[in-house]
C-alpha cells in the first residue's frame, strides 16, 4: 500500500486541482515551522462548482441501494484503519498532536464512520393514523440535498469526519471546507478516503479558500441546505445569523468553559489524575477541555498541591516523542493570546501556583488560583492554563460553573455517585461527566452544547435527525366528502 500523494490540492468535481484564488497558503508544521504543503487556494468560483457538482451528483446517489452506500462506507472504514500510521503521520506534523491524541483521533473517525455506515439502513418511515376517514399518513426520512462542513484545526480529522461521514450516509451531497491551517488532515484525506472507497466523483467536494477573499460566500450559497460548523462561537453566531437570514439549517458546536467540580466527598487523587488528562490533553486545544476546577474549600489546598506536583511531571515538547504530553499549539498568535489573559489575570488578583516557559509554539502547564471572574477563567483558554476555584458548598459550586455564557461540557467527582449526579443535573451543559473528565465523545451519543456553546447534537440517532428532514405525504384511500362540493354549492 502506497501512501497518499498530491496532498496539496483542492477536491472539485471529481477532480485533484489548483484553486482559482489569489492567495497560497503555505501548511506549517507548528513545532517547527517547517512548511508541509504550499496550497492554491479556492475562489468564490471553485465554491459555486463545488455546490453545483455536490447537487448533480446528489440526485443519483440517493437512487443507490441503502446496501451499497452502506458498503462504501464500511470500506472507508477499512482504509481508515489500513492507513492508521500514515494518518497519524500526519496528525503530528500538521496539527502537532501527540502520539496519544492522533490515535485517539484516529480511533473516533473509525467510530463515527462506522456508526453512519448503519445509517443507509435506518432511514425508516413510518404510517400514521389520520383525522380522516380513508385517509393515510406517510412520513418519509429523506436527505436533505446538499451540506456545507466547516471544520477546525484542532481535531481536524474527526470534526470533519463527524459531519462528512453521516451527511454522505444519508444521501446527501456535501461540500467540505477545512482550516487552511490543517487542511491535509482535516479535508484532503478524507476526499482520499472517500475517494478510494468508491464514492461517486463530484459527491464530496473540498475547498480550501481564503476567507478575505470568499467572505460569506461558502455559508451564504443557495445549494446547501445545512452549515455544520465546528469553531469559535463568535465566528459561529455569524453563521447562524447568515443561515437564519437565509432559511437553512444549522448545526454548531462551538466554545467551551468548562468546570470540573470536586466535592467536599470525592477522592482527591481520582480528581487530581481525572483534571490531568481534562486540562492537558492536546495542550488544551480541545472545546470540551476542562478551563476551570471548582474545588469544595475542604479540599482545596490538598488539590492544588497534588495538581502542580503531578503537572510538573508532565511531558512538554516535541509531538514525535511517544512519550509527549503536550506539544505545540497550532501558532504563535494563540500563545501571545494565552500569555496576555494570564496578565489580565494576574491583574485581576490571580495567583500563578505553576508558571509554565514558552518554547517556540510549545507552552508549559500554567496553573492559577482565583475567582471566576478573572480572566483566565472568564475566557476559553485552549491551551495549557487551568483555573483553580475554591467553593464553600455545592450550591456555590454549582453557581460558579454555570456563570458562564457558556454550556459544552462539564464533569462532577463525588464519593456519592448519586450526589455527583444530582448535582451534574444542576449544570446547564449539554454533556456532564460524574467522575470523570469533560473530554468525551461516543458516536452513539448525543454530543453538543447549550447557550452559547452551538445549536444541534451530533452522534447516532441524533446525527440521522440533523443530515435529513422528513416529507408528509397522505394518502385518500377512499372518496373523500368534501362540504365545497355539497353544501356550498347553489
Amino acid at each position: 500500500m502506497t501512501a497518499y500523494e498530491t496532498l496539496n490540492k483542492n477536491y472539485i468535481a471529481g477532480e485533484w486541482r489548483n484553486g482559482n484564488g489569489k492567495t497560497i497558503y503555505e501548511v506549517k508544521n507548528p513545532y517547527n515551522d517547517q512548511v508541509l504543503q504550499k496550497i492554491k487556494m479556492a475562489s468564490k468560483e471553485d465554491i459555486d462548482e463545488a455546490y453545483k457538482s455536490a447537487e448533480k451528483v446528489q440526485k443519483e446517489w440517493v437512487k443507490l441501494n441503502p446496501f451499497e452506500r452502506s458498503s462504501i462506507l464500511e470500506k472507508a472504514v477499512h482504509i481508515i484503519e489500513t492507513r492508521r500510521n500514515e494518518f497519524v503521520e500526519h496528525l503530528i506534523t500538521e496539527s502537532g498532536s501527540t502520539h496519544l491524541k492522533a490515535n485517539v483521533e484516529i480511533d473516533f473517525v473509525i467510530a463515527i464512520t462506522r456508526e453512519a455506515a448503519s445509517f443507509p439502513l435506518r432511514m425508516h418511515g413510518e404510517i400514521l393514523p389520520s383525522l380522516i376517514p380513508g385517509k393515510e399518513n406517510r412520513i418519509y426520512r429523506k436527505p436533505l440535498g446538499v451540506v456545507g462542513v466547516i471544520g477546525p484545526f484542532n481535531f481536524p480529522m474527526y470534526l470533519a469526519m463527524r459531519s462528512v461521514a453521516p451527511a454522505l450516509a444519508t444521501g446527501n451531497g456535501v461540500v467540505l471546507k477545512p482550516d487552511e491551517q490543517t487542511a491535509m488532515t482535516g479535508g484532503i484525506l478524507l476526499a482520499k478516503v472517500f475517494e478510494e472507497a468508491g464514492v461517486p466523483k463530484g459527491l464530496l467536494n473540498v475547498v480550501i479558500p481564503n476567507i478575505e477573499e470568499i467572505g460569506d460566500a461558502f455559508v451564504e450559497h443557495p445549494i446547501p441546505r445545512l452549515i455544520s460548523f465546528t469553531g469559535s462561537t463568535p465566528v459561529g453566531r455569524h453563521i447562524g445569523e447568515v443561515c437564519g437570514r437565509n432559511i437553512k439549517k444549522v448545526a454548531l458546536e462551538l466554545g467551551g468553559n468548562n468546570a470540573l467540580i470536586v466535592l467536599e466527598d470525592a477522592d482527591v487523587e481520582r480528581a487530581v489524575n481525572s483534571a490531568l488528562f481534562g486540562k492537558f490533553m492536546h495542550n488544551g486545544q480541545i472545546c470540551m477541555a476542562i478551563n476551570r476546577i471548582i474545588v469544595h474549600k475542604d479540599k482545596y489546598q490538598s488539590f492544588i498541591e497534588s495538581f502542580v506536583d503531578k503537572a510538573k511531571k508532565i511531558k512538554v515538547g516535541d509531538p514525535n516523542n511517544k512519550g509527549t504530553m503536550i506539544g505545540p499549539l497550532i501558532n504563535r498568535d494563540a500563545i501571545n493570546r494565552i500569555l496576555g489573559q494570564i496578565e489580565d489575570a494576574k491583574k485581576q488578583g490571580a495567583e500563578v501556583v505553576l508558571e509554565g516557559k514558552v518554547e517556540g509554539n510549545v507552552m508549559h502547564p500554567f496553573v492559577l488560583t482565583g475567582t471566576n471572574d478573572v480572566a483566565t477563567a472568564k475566557n476559553e483558554m485552549f491551551g495549557p492554563v487551568v483555573t483553580i476555584i475554591p467553593a464553600e458548598n455545592d450550591d456555590e459550586a454549582i453557581r460558579i460553573a454555570n456563570d458562564t455564557p457558556f454550556g459544552l461540557s462539564g464533569a462532577v467527582h463525588a464519593g456519592s455517585m448519586e450526589r455527583g449526579v444530582e448535582v451534574a443535573k444542576q449544570i446547564v451543559t449539554g454533556m456532564v461527566h460524574v467522575n470523570d473528565q469533560s473530554v468525551n465523545d461516543e458516536p452513539l451519543i448525543a454530543f453538543g452544547g447549550e447557550k452559547s456553546s452551538g445549536l444541534g447534537r451530533f452522534g447516532g440517532k441524533w446525527s440521522l435527525e440533523e443530515f435529513t428532514s422528513v416529507q408528509w405525504i397522505s394518502v385518500q384511500t377512499e372518496n373523500r366528502e368534501n362540504p365545497f362540493h355539497t353544501d356550498y354549492l347553489e
